[in-house]
């Protein structure tokens, strides 16, 4: 089954592709809700887990009036990039505004309010 989630290689280590996702988001005036290390997490609850990187980051302008005109959309935003090692290669995963807009029958207009993402990650990523 096709999740829609797009993922990208990134050239950099876990900690560097995240640091640079930080720098990007913020020079875009992109609020970083939350930076969630889960390896930690599960190291912290006596478990392992691959390096895996959770950030949560957005526009309250932009999101909000998709969440006030369909409230599950909440469920997807703020936006969400993860970075984490697959066999010593990062990869960087999202969920494209094509299939935000597929999920929660988003119009095309309220879709565009995402389509930074494609960009975004395109940057992040670039040697």
């Amino acid at each position: 089954m096709d999740s829609g989630i797009r993922s990208k290689v990134s050239p950099r280590s876990v900690p560097d592709t995240v640091e640079r996702l930080r720098g990007l988001l913020e020079a875009r005036h992109l609020k970083v809700f939350d930076v969630i290390d889960q390896r930690a997490e599960a190291e912290a609850a006596g478990l392992t887990l691959r390096e895996t990187v959770l950030v949560l980051f957005g526009n309250p302008a932009a999101g909000t009036p998709v969440m006030d005109a369909v409230p599950l959309a909440a469920l997807d935003l703020p936006m969400k990039v993860l970075v984490w090692d697959e066999a010593g290669s990062t990869q960087v995963s999202y969920l494209p505004p094509r299939a935000l807009a597929a999920r929660h029958g988003l119009s095309s207009e309220q879709a565009s309010a995402f389509a930074g993402i494609d960009p975004l990650t395109d940057a992040l990523v670039a040697p």
